[in-house]
């Protein structure tokens, strides 16, 4: 019978419950929230199904394939861009799961419980897919899934499962014997962190927010791929973006703090795969290919069997994908074929303190977010060089260039603050035309005329008249981080009559035209194709008519794509979240999240997300 001496030779599959015909087998919760089996030895026979069926236990005889190493590595999105968009990588699950639907079959996969717990979970309803699809980065409970798969493949009814490699494994052992009908799915698993954790970090945003969680994404999207964002949202309508290491949960999953004792020595690690399929991010992509990575999420697939080659001949139909060199894969996925480490911590009283104060205390006690002492004079001496250096990136050894830097940054009218990187950036094309008594106010960085082509000096203008006013506003994280407005070069930019323009964090291609002479207001996140023109005001001349608008400000709101060539007149306010097409005239108010194009503009679509 299975009896867990040591907590490392179990991990949590539920496999062993699942063939117990006397019901002999429950799991119980330690004060870690992992499961383990128990034996009601009045029940138990001593058939020793239980250790037949122990991934584990059987980890040599499980540990085969068709061959040593997958048979294909490769690099795929889906074509679907809402349902890339909604998965943690490239959308690969989903077009496995599309192909299985599309034949009439089942799928298994893992979602949320009310209390954001995760089970496994068998559907032939398509509907049930976006539950399923994304990653939930805690242990799933598979009680129950080995025998309704194995009934169903009984059957004749053709199933995929995916889970963790170890759950996979666990279904290969549990069938005893190959189904034609079955293509099994792993993915890159790194550990599987405590359920009882996850649910304290939760309650710990609950209390902060004062209101219950109704979504978790655990990789969302918004602010990039990259940044390993988890985005909550909360029943007041407020929303938690937690970024990568600065989210309490994420640093403690990637300092190794709590996950289950036997991802500390996994077995089943490297090759050969146990699954047809494995999928994963697909980290290096950028290296691979560019044109497959915009910072929405890549897909890695390996077929590891012929019959996971075969499969995903029907796959294709559902994918854009490229096959690459196995090695590309190897040195941004270490999880693949390493185990973690167990983090440097006293992991009884973490559990202890978690129990006894809560998720704020232990996160504060044994991984803290490290930061650095901004008071000390090593740490002021650091940031000055580190100025000088990325200014030396920025503008090189040109005296000329240097001199227009001073010149912009160190007048009278110019707030500036060279310490923390608030200062314009100068290129070697730049040209200013500043009256004295102009005010030019700097809260981020701003990159003034970027030229990426050697040798061309087309220049970038800003002229401003007395008494007018340019600010530049610093801005929320955004997948392209907090670095610096990118204008491009060939930009003519002109304030006059008193006229007030405002800049948030974004980025502006070649041919920027902006005319302001009243108010023209940018806000953050806005991208602006090639040849934009943004105007305020229609100058000197005028057409006598009695709705003519000579001047009258214009409002671009945050996360706003100004395509190539378009045009906004005065009075316009472009709205939240909203897509002008190439080359549109926009001469009314653009609603929110609405996709406008053409001369004048009309609406061409409504509730629209853009990336």
């Amino acid at each position: 019978m299975i009896s867990i001496k040591d907590k490392t030779d179990c991990c949590g599959c539920n496999a062993c419950g699942d063939v117990c015909n006397k019901n002999a087998i429950t799991f119980k919760i330690d004060i870690e929230g992992f499961w383990y089996p128990e034996v009601d030895k009045d029940k138990c026979n001593n058939c020793g199904l239980c250790e037949k069926v122990c991934p584990i236990i059987n980890i040599k005889e499980l540990k085969k394939n068709d061959s040593d190493k997958p048979l294909h590595t490769i690099a795929a999105i889906n074509k679907n861009m809402k349902v890339r968009w909604d998965s943690t990588s490239g959308g690969a699950f989903s077009a496995l799961s599309e192909v299985m639907y599309a034949q009439g079959g089942y799928v298994s996969g893992a979602l949320y419980n009310e209390d954001f717990s995760v089970r496994n979970f068998v559907s032939n309803n398509h509907e049930d897919l976006e539950k399923l699809r994304s990653s939930k980065y805690l242990q799933s409970n598979a009680e129950g899934l080995y025998s309704e798969i194995r009934m169903l493949l009984k059957n004749g009814e053709k199933v995929l499962a995916c889970g963790t490699p170890c759950q996979m494994a666990a279904l290969r052992s549990f069938l005893q014997k190959e189904y034609d009908n079955l293509i099994i799915v792993d993915f890159i698993c790194r550990g599987v962190n405590s359920p009882k954790v996850y649910r304290a970090y939760l309650d710990s945003l609950e209390k902060k927010y004062n209101s219950k969680v109704v979504y978790v994404k655990a990789k969302n999207k918004e602010l990039g791929w990259r940044n390993l964002t988890r985005k909550v949202t909360f029943a007041n309508g407020q929303s938690y973006y937690g970024v990568y290491m600065d989210d309490d949960f994420r640093r403690g999953y990637h300092t190794n703090v709590f996950c289950r004792p036997s991802c500390y020595d996994c077995k089943f690690k490297g090759f050969p795969r146990i699954a047809d399929i494995t999928i994963a991010d697909y980290w290096g992509i950028e290296k691979v290919d560019k044109n497959l990575d915009n910072n929405i999420g890549t897909s890695m697939i390996l077929l590891n069997s012929k019959k996971g080659e075969t499969y995903f001949e029907k796959v294709k139909d559902y994918i854009e994908y490229k096959e690459t060199p196995f090695e590309s894969i190897l040195g941004g996925n270490i999880a693949l074929r390493k185990s973690i480490e167990p983090a440097k911590i006293d992991r009884k009283a973490f559990f202890e303190d978690l129990e006894a104060h809560g998720f704020d205390f232990v996160t504060q006690k044994y991984y803290p977010l490290n930061k650095k002492n901004k008071n000390g004079i090593k740490y002021h001496l650091k940031s000055i060089v580190k100025q000088y250096i990325s200014l030396y990136r920025a503008i090189g050894l040109n005296p000329i260039t240097w001199a227009k830097f001073i010149k912009v940054n160190f007048r009278k009218n110019t707030s500036c603050n060279f310490k923390e990187g608030k200062y314009i950036i100068t290129k070697k094309s730049a040209v200013f035309d500043l009256h004295p008594s102009a005010k030019i106010l700097i809260d981020a960085p701003f990159i003034y005329g970027n030229n990426p082509v050697k040798g061309m000096t087309m220049p970038t203008c800003l002229r401003m008249e007395a008494n007018t006013t340019l600010e530049i506003h610093d801005g929320p994280l955004t997948r392209y981080g907090k670095g610096a407005y990118n204008l491009r070069y060939d930009a003519y930019i002109e304030v006059v009559n008193g006229g007030h323009l405002t800049i948030g964090q974004g980025a502006a291609n070649v041919g920027l035209t902006i005319m302001c002479a009243k108010e023209v207001s940018i806000g953050n996140g806005v991208r602006i194709g090639r040849n934009v023109s943004i105007r305020d005001w229609n100058g000197p001349h005028v057409i006598i008519n009695d709705t003519y608008k000579n001047h009258a400000p214009v409002r671009i709101e945050d996360h706003v794509w100004l395509c190539t060539g378009c045009t906004i007149m005065p009075g316009v306010t472009v709205g939240e979240g909203s897509v002008v097409a190439a080359n549109a005239m926009v001469t009314k108010n653009v609603p929110p999240h609405s996709l406008v194009g053409g001369s004048p503009a009309k609406v061409l679509k409504e509730n629209i997300e853009w990336y």
